[in-house]
């Protein structure tokens, strides 16, 4: 048998090589959100737990982000971007509605005509979206794939709109996943599922085939950002934690398995919220919102990323990572870190 179809017979144990992310400069402040939204800073810190955001600057667009994070996960895992078989990014605010970041970041990391490039949009639940079709075809194929999640949502903001106006904020994290020996650093599990229940209950509208960009969806704030919060949380706590036991019973852990749970950070209040949803005890609850806002799909990259940077995972940690998206989506992984 030839070594080709051995390998395409033989699945490959995939995990992550290196992590990387990066956030913008610019640090905004709840006084600044606070009177353009017609609230207070209390009532922000109260209601989402943030106090601080990132914005891109006024030059940057979100393939700038992801390549920042791309070029720090590239460097992590001692990858060069010549040997990637795939360049993927999680995002629902791209620079442009075609071609694709993924593109634009290949081109920027000079990779081959042999990479191949797409972007996944599954809103906030990108990132792990595009983990989970990135390591089912390393498993079967081999080589490299640099796995971004990038979201740029400031640029889709209605300052006066204070359910979002003090949300969202700006930034990107990648892994480059490839073959690994033993368990540390495998991706034990994924999932994707979803809850379609309603679909408008956030996102932003205009400017797609469905209502196009025009005088009239500019005038009725279509191209900004929109969100039923109070419905996003109660589906989030209504399908997290059965789809959450599901998954774990699926992979064969239980939460006392569990080392670390970095969930989507659409704000700090329902990050905490995490702990008695799904009734962890002595599992470690990451949280990066209250410093960097909502991210989109960034979020769970960063927040892992900082959690590995100071030292609280640690190699052979097993970590769960979640991510719900307007849609919705829902996705987990499972892994071991490295």
């Amino acid at each position: 048998m030839s070594a080709a179809k051995e390998s395409l017979q033989t699945p490959t144990r995939i995990g992550v090589l290196g992590i990387g992310s990066y956030l913008p400069s610019h640090v905004i402040t709840n006084d600044v959100i606070a009177g353009p939204a017609g609230v207070t800073e209390e009532w922000i810190v109260e209601k989402t737990g943030i106090e601080t955001r990132r914005r891109v600057k006024p030059d940057e667009a979100t393939s700038d982000l992801a390549l920042y994070a791309a070029r720090a996960a590239l460097e992590d895992a001692g990858v060069q971007a010549a040997d990637l078989s795939l360049v993927i990014v999680g995002t629902a605010t791209p620079d442009v509605i075609g071609p694709p970041v993924a593109s634009a970041v290949a081109l920027a990391l000079e990779c081959p005509q042999t990479t191949g490039t797409f972007d996944i949009h599954a809103a906030c639940s990108g990132f792990l979206t595009a983990i989970t079709m990135a390591e089912k075809q390393l498993r079967v194929t081999g080589g490299y794939a640099l796995v971004i999640g990038a979201d740029s949502y400031s640029r889709f903001l209605n300052p006066a709109d204070r359910r979002t106006a003090a949300l969202w904020g700006d930034g990107a994290g990648a892994v480059v996943l490839g073959a690994v020996e033993g368990e540390n650093g495998r991706v034990l599990a994924t999932k994707l599922m979803n809850a379609a229940v309603e679909f408008e209950v956030g996102g932003v509208m205009g400017g797609g085939s469905r209502q196009p960009a025009s005088y009239e969806t500019v005038d009725e704030g279509l191209h900004y950002v929109s969100m039923q919060g109070r419905r996003i949380r109660q589906i989030f706590e209504d399908n997290v934690p059965p789809m959450a036991a599901a998954f774990l019973e699926e992979a064969g852990v239980t939460l006392d398995d569990i080392d670390h749970v970095v969930p989507h950070q659409g704000n700090l209040r329902m990050v905490e919220s995490v702990e008695t949803l799904l009734g962890l005890t002595h599992t470690r609850l990451h949280a990066t919102a209250g410093e960097y806002g909502n991210t989109g799909s960034a979020s769970t990259p960063i927040t892992l990323d900082q959690a590995v940077r100071n030292g609280s995972v640690k190699s052979g940690d097993t970590v769960l990572m979640f991510a719900i998206g307007t849609g919705m989506t829902f996705a987990f992984v499972l892994l071991r870190w490295k």
